[in-house]
């Protein structure tokens, strides 16, 4: 009876110590959030998305190119932040009051404050329309919308903002010669940047190194090892192409006087088809691309221009759109299919959106979590390739709970789900007992009846593990 406790012990302190030291591994760290472009006919329904965004994904806020009132409506009590835009088309009618107000009116507060709406873009890349009329009309646009937040009490909680492209740069290269184009330069961003600065609101910029590599640069734009770019006038080396393009408009904008404004990186990615024989393009560079993003604007690392700091970021897009024109990759920048299964794996998921039906469903089920008894032999044998055990989608709260309960109440170690733990976020009783289910199924052997949790717990094959949180 001594030696079968002993064995058991140890068993458990080496689990243990294992799971410890994958904590060692450093993974994706912060949240991201996406562009939810609709340019498609198999999209599958708002209150759906909004629903599989909060329980199966890490992502925190999205990017609408409209104010769709079924996807503001669905967004509703989610917390997800949610940025809305205001068509090209509509921007010269901005510049009057009253339709700024009825627009506030009709898109905002009918919504808010049960979807998080927290910033407006004027118009999505208006200066490469070269439409005379919308760009003349984009600050004073911004500044009229402004005024109808002001009066719905509504600033500040909600910005106003406009994104661009890069073709707004006459020179980007090397980064320390950043320059707006002649005539934008003084009179589109001067005024923007002063009304920007005043209302606390960021600058908004779609950078894409895929639109600017080649066979030669692509480890550049991966953010792969690579001899790195010296910036011959201020003696910095570039690592990668997205740095190299924001350090780019930061230098255009300090010229003006405005390098204290916040950069947001409202587009930014890369497809995961494209046309036949196109170099770079697949499902694994994508992810390559998206994943190192999402650690380097996390990681407080900053550019060479601009050390130390995060950027906000929107990975373009959700969902693959089958009816966008164009190139064959215009219709593939998305990181879910329509049916809501990853294109690729980037570490966006939680880890109760990532189990799945167990590969062999156990006949040794045990009313509860339990080990087989002290001396007698188990019947199963530990599973080949490592596996996870996860909670059943469907299983109610208490039941999840109880699970939680029982795990910590044997003492093993549930610190990493507590609060400031690597795994206390998101802070929701199914995200805590996937931890502690997961921890016990370890621990006791990996032995499929182990992961039972009276008829609650389903094994996967694939790893919950997200950022620092490891399973």
């Amino acid at each position: 009876m001594d030696n079968a406790i002993a064995i058991i012990f140890a068993s458990m302190v080496s689990q243990i110590l294992l799971l410890l030291a994958s904590t060692l591994f450093q993974g994706v760290q912060g949240s991201i959030g996406v562009n939810f472009g609709t340019v498609a006919n198999d999209l599958p329904p708002a209150p759906q998305v909004a629903h599989f965004l909060v329980e199966s994904t890490i992502i925190d806020r999205i990017r609408l190119f409209d104010s769709n009132p079924e996807i503001l409506q669905a967004f509703a009590h989610t917390g997800i932040e949610v940025t809305i835009t205001v068509p090209n088309d509509q921007i010269p009618h901005l510049t009057k009051l009253s339709f700024a107000e009825q627009w506030v009116k009709t898109n905002v507060q009918a919504y808010t404050p049960a979807t998080n709406i927290v910033r407006i873009l004027v118009g999505n890349e208006v200066l490469s329309t070269a439409n005379k009329l919308f760009i003349a009309s984009l600050v004073p646009a911004m500044q009229t919308l402004h005024t109808a937040l002001v009066a719905a009490s509504l600033d500040p909680k909600i910005k106003v903002s406009t994104p661009h492209s890069l073709g707004i740069l006459s020179t980007s290269s090397p980064p320390s010669t950043g320059k707006f184009r002649q005539g934008y330069d003084t009179h589109v961003f001067k005024p923007l940047f002063n009304f920007l600065r005043s209302t606390n609101a960021p600058f908004m910029v779609n950078p894409y190194p895929y639109f600017g590599y080649s066979g030669d640069t692509l480890d550049y734009a991966l953010f792969r090892p690579n001899p790195g770019v010296l910036d011959e006038n201020t003696k910095l080396t570039y690592t990668n192409m997205l740095d190299a393009q924001l350090d780019a408009v930061f230098s255009a904008m300090k010229l003006l006087g405005f390098e204290d404004l916040e950069i947001v990186i409202a587009e930014t990615g890369w497809p995961s088809e494209g046309d036949s024989g196109q170099v770079g393009v697949s499902p694994e560079n994508a992810a390559e691309y998206n994943g190192n993003l999402m650690r380097h604007v996390n990681s407080g690392a900053g550019t060479p221009l601009m050390p130390n700091r995060t950027f906000e970021t929107f990975i373009f897009a959700l969902f693959n759109e089958n009816l966008k024109p164009g190139p064959i990759g215009e219709r593939n920048f998305g990181l879910f299919r329509p049916d809501m299964t990853p294109v690729y794996d980037i570490g966006i998921m939680q880890p109760t959106g990532r189990s799945s039906v167990p590969m062999n469903p156990s006949p040794y089920e045990s009313p509860g979590p339990a080990v087989p008894p002290i001396g007698q032999s188990p019947t199963l044998q530990p599973v080949e390739g490592k596996r996870w055990c996860l909670p059943k989608s469907g299983v109610d709260q208490d039941a999840l709970q109880r699970n939680i309960d029982y795990v910590c109440g044997l003492g093993l170690d549930c610190g990493p789900i507590q609060e400031g733990g690597m795994c206390f976020d998101p802070n929701t009783v199914r995200a805590h007992a996937a931890y502690a289910m997961n921890l016990y199924y370890q621990v006791m052997g990996s032995y499929e009846y182990d992961c039972d949790f009276e008829h609650s717990g389903v094994l996967t094959d694939v790893d919950p593990s997200y950022g620092r949180c490891k399973y």
